[in-house]
């Protein structure tokens, strides 16, 4: 199994689980089909933007972040080349630096009943 995670602009999010719905690699409504585990939560990276606009100041942190998306799920081993590349098509702005996925293989999963 391989652990898929994204660090995506907020302003693609919604096309990235669009195409992940429609891929038909990931049914996100069934249970146990596709990927397993997908969460997104909202992060800050603490480093300026070639957009000025993409930036903020955040009080907790004291200095300038972008918002971002963190997007994480479980595949098959087979599976994953293919949501990389749908992810990084959905994700894609024509910026640098405009997002990272990371892959990583998973040495063990126990499903908790």
């Amino acid at each position: 199994m391989k652990e898929i995670k994204a660090y995506i602009r907020q302003h693609r999010i919604a096309d990235v689980l669009q195409a992940l719905r429609e891929s038909g690699l990931c049914d996100l409504g069934v249970a146990g089909a596709g990927c397993h585990n997908l969460t997104v939560s909202q992060v800050q990276r603490p480093l300026a933007s070639g957009d000025p606009t993409q930036q903020h100041y955040s009080m907790e942190l004291a200095e300038a972040v972008v918002t971002e998306y963190r997007l994480e799920l479980v595949c098959a081993d087979d599976q994953a080349d293919a949501l990389v590349g749908l992810i990084a098509r959905a994700a894609h702005t024509g910026q640098p630096e405009a997002g990272w996925i990371f892959v990583s293989d998973i040495l063990r999963a126990v499903e908790i009943r």
